[in-house]
């Protein structure tokens, strides 16, 4: 086991995929001279050449358009996105020609492209560098939609990304780039837990907390004030937005029979408004409440400033939990 951030994590998950497979190529805005706006990719230029990190124009249309050729001709790119707003140009791309062209082909042409997006907010940045689009790309068939909240995650399911068939948009949530934890570097992947697998981080008996990204750590910190307050919360990391361990999910809440579901997006139509409606056609009659979601709010990202107010925080998850655990707060809510 090795000590590393996230960052550093998906930097080695990158060299060794590069290093296992010479049809992995690096596509994207700076990253290979400057190793990229969060140094992600710092040094692989000098490793592996600019035929295989390549330092794109700013237009990422172009990046993703570019890949979809590679994957055709049987490489598999690894597209960076320098930040989650500059997405939208590519957004055509991505759900016209990227997560169709598989079917539309009947099988006969795969699109083995890994699109990496840093994502979030938390990190004080200016407009169009902290949204949460997720839902946009969860939406659409065709793609696996996979979120990290820790290093150990964000190397092994990176390196299980570029190594799929399928094209994942791969979620690095930017505020935890500098967060350490212990990494296992040596494992093969045929061992490592499937990145279309969700994990139960947290044990609990008393409500189950979904979540994923960075909202992980939040959820954990509310578990932990929670318990001195004598209420068990279970925290469940889906890891996979699409597809979703509905299993991992439902088993949980069978056992607590109460649920939030918190993520940073907007409310409207957001993953929790499906993994919420899903619970409910699953847990029915297992719930002893009505699901709440703890979201973002349906406005376009505030100013860094004004970011605390935006972004879930432990009180609100804590507020959404006594909700869940009582009756006449839950009417009152749902009458407000």
């Amino acid at each position: 086991m090795v000590q590393m951030t996230m960052g550093k994590a998906l930097g080695a998950a990158l060299k060794q995929s590069l290093a296992d497979d010479p049809k992995v190529v690096l596509l994207g805005e700076d990253i290979g001279k400057l190793g990229g706006v969060f140094r992600i990719t710092d040094g692989l230029l000098d490793e592996f050449g600019p035929e295989r990190v390549i330092d794109t124009p700013l237009a990422e249309s172009g990046i993703v358009g570019t890949a979809v050729g590679l994957a055709m001709r049987g490489y598999r790119p690894v597209v960076e996105i320098q930040f989650d707003g500059f997405v939208y140009p590519a957004f055509d791309q991505i759900v016209s020609q990227v997560a169709k062209l598989h079917y539309r082909t009947q099988g006969t042409v795969p699109m083995p492209i890994t699109i990496r997006i840093p994502w979030g907010g938390g990190i004080g940045a200016a407009e169009h560098h902290s949204e949460s689009p997720e839902a946009y790309f969860v939406h659409t068939a065709g793609l696996r939609v996979v979120a990290v909240s820790d290093p150990q995650d964000a190397y092994t399911c990176l390196r299980q990304a570029i190594a799929s068939d399928d094209p994942v948009i791969f979620f690095e949530p930017k505020r935890l780039y500098h967060a350490k934890g212990e990494v296992d570097l040596e494992t093969p992947l045929a061992d490592a837990a499937p990145m279309g697998l969700a994990r139960v981080v947290r044990e609990g008996t008393d409500v189950t907390i979904v979540t994923y990204g960075a909202m992980v750590r939040t959820a954990l910190d509310a578990a932990e004030a929670a318990e001195s307050e004598g209420r068990s919360l279970e925290v469940i990391d889906l890891r996979s937005l699409s597809p979703v361990d509905y299993g991992t999910v439902c088993a949980s809440v069978r056992r607590t029979g109460r649920v939030v579901v918190a993520h940073e997006a907007a409310r409207e139509a957001g993953v929790a408004a499906e993994v919420i409606a899903s619970i409910t056609e699953k847990c029915f009659t297992w719930l002893e409440a009505a699901p709440l979601r703890v979201t973002g709010h349906d406005i376009p990202y505030p100013p860094a400033k004004l970011e605390k107010f935006h972004l879930p925080d432990l009180d609100r998850i804590l507020d959404a939990v006594d909700r869940v655990c009582d009756d006449e707060q839950l009417l009152e809510g749902a009458e407000r």
